[in-house]
């Protein structure tokens, strides 16, 4: 077929496409396929992951679309962000074309305007949450829901909202440990379409030792290693039809990373075991706080699989760049932790808000939480003062300096040693993102004593 019949008919449905090589480098296209990738003019003989990074691993699955082996190759909901802000979902295609000068056509469709629909489709769901706000503004908050009424976390519901009606994309929450990574994934879920009704099942992939982590994702069969007894599912295959959350996944080993990484490109996986491949319909959300660029310079971390996995992204804010949502959130859980204490406090002194407004907050809302928690504890009257306050954050403190200058008080009232080793453990779980070896380090323990004192206090 002439180049200029193709050039009239793709034009005319507005279809951006590229010839590729056999290497996949751009022999010809039209000038809607760059337009909708946003690049300068179109560019020849350039490959085409420089255009479209997210086929940055699909090279198997290019080449046997090119010999015949595979039919096509379809990406949904590729999101680019234009100069203006706005952002643009695209569907990408690769198709064989029975010429072996140019074997590969990769088309391009701007479906904005489907996602939209999809969106207004929801929209009945969205009005939920115009109510919780209302009840946010009244001081009722409701579980499993971000807090907070500043610029940054009203982005962070508005980008839920635009992410959660596109069913199929693969998200990425990064942030700082404690700001609410776990939260987000739930209400995605829950605003998610066809997966809300399925499962949400979650795993850290640094709170399980990696030669148990690939069976529980994968499942086995039995017999596939010793006391394999029975056989199992995996994690994936009991969040058919819903979502995984992948929290922490920058500490997944090399190994797994080439496992998911196929998992994602297929939606199919082995057990161990198996010769048998299994095939799930799910939603991937995955969650770090660490750098992945950086771990991909590094070669901790693998490129291809960042790619896949940051097709959708949530930047989750600090804290500290919350403002006065610090003291809004402190109050919610006073509420909270006083039917739980059996208290009546009603709020902070002006002089508390003060030193919470002055707190850098490594640990963001979770140690927010597990400071005013410690502060109930000691309270007396019915409002928490600045002293309520320094006793809670002594054991915050995020260097052995400051621990020293600021110790550890017993209350008047005493308490038992085991409430104070088990609150030490709890504390450092969590300052550690739930990572034991980490808290262990942060004690100054080995894992294994760090471990023998969770189990001891059932914390496991």
């Amino acid at each position: 077929m002439p180049s200029r019949i193709i050039e009239n008919i793709l034009s005319g449905q507005k279809i951006g496409y590229a010839f590729l090589s056999r290497e996949t480098e751009i022999l010809q296209c039209n000038n809607l396929f760059m337009e909708y990738l946003s690049a300068e003019g179109p560019q020849t003989q350039s490959h085409v992951t420089r255009y479209l990074p997210e086929l940055i691993g699909a090279e198997t699955i290019l080449k046997s679309i090119r010999d015949g082996g595979t039919p096509s190759l379809l990406l949904e909901n590729i999101n680019r962000l234009s100069p203006e802000g706005s952002i643009t979902y695209l569907d990408v295609s690769v198709f064989p074309t029975g010429r072996p000068e140019m074997p590969l056509i990769c088309l391009i469709r701007d479906v904005t305007a489907n996602a939209m629909d999809r969106q207004k489709i929801q929209q009945q769901k969205y009005q939920i949450q115009v109510l919780k706000s209302q009840l946010r503004a009244l001081g009722e908050f409701p579980s499993g829901e971000l807090l907070g009424e500043s610029e940054p976390i009203q982005k962070v519901r508005l980008m839920i909202e635009r992410i959660a009606c596109i069913n199929t994309s693969t998200v990425l929450l990064r942030g700082e440990t404690g700001t609410g990574k776990s939260v987000t994934a739930r209400m995605i879920h829950q605003f998610c379409g066809k997966n809300s009704k399925g499962a949400f099942v979650e795993i850290s992939c640094a709170a399980i030792p990696e030669s148990l982590l690939e069976s529980e994702l994968f499942g086995y069969e039995k017999g596939a290693f010793t006391h394999a007894t029975t056989s199992k599912k995996g994690l994936l295959e009991e969040a058919d039809h819903g979502i995984i959350f992948l929290d922490e996944i920058g500490e997944l080993p090399l190994t797994l990373q080439a496992k998911l990484l196929s998992f994602i490109e297929t939606r199919t996986f082995r057990r161990l075991g198996s010769t048998r491949p299994v095939k799930v319909d799910i939603r991937i959300i995955a969650a770090t706080n660490r750098n992945l660029e950086e771990m991909v310079q590094a070669g901790s971390f693998r490129e291809d699989l960042f790619y896949r996995l940051n097709v959708l992204n949530i930047d989750l804010p600090p804290l500290r760049d919350m403002g006065r949502d610090v003291i809004h959130i402190a109050n919610h859980f006073i509420k909270t932790l006083n039917s739980q204490f059996n208290k009546s406090v009603r709020k902070l002194s002006p002089a508390a808000e003060k030193v919470l407004l002055s707190q850098p907050w490594p640990g963001n809302i979770r140690e927010l939480r597990n400071v005013v928690e410690r502060a109930m504890i000691f309270a007396n009257g019915d409002m928490l003062e600045v002293g309520d306050l320094q006793m809670a954050s002594s054991g915050f403190r995020s260097s052995r300096s400051d621990v020293s200058a600021a110790p550890f008080q017993l209350p008047p009232g005493g308490m038992p040693f085991d409430e104070i080793e088990k609150s030490i453990l709890s504390q450092a779980l969590d300052m550690a993102d739930q990572n034991q070896s980490g808290a262990a380090r942060l004690l100054g323990m080995t894992r294994d004593a760090f471990r023998y004192r969770l189990e001891k206090y059932n914390l496991i």
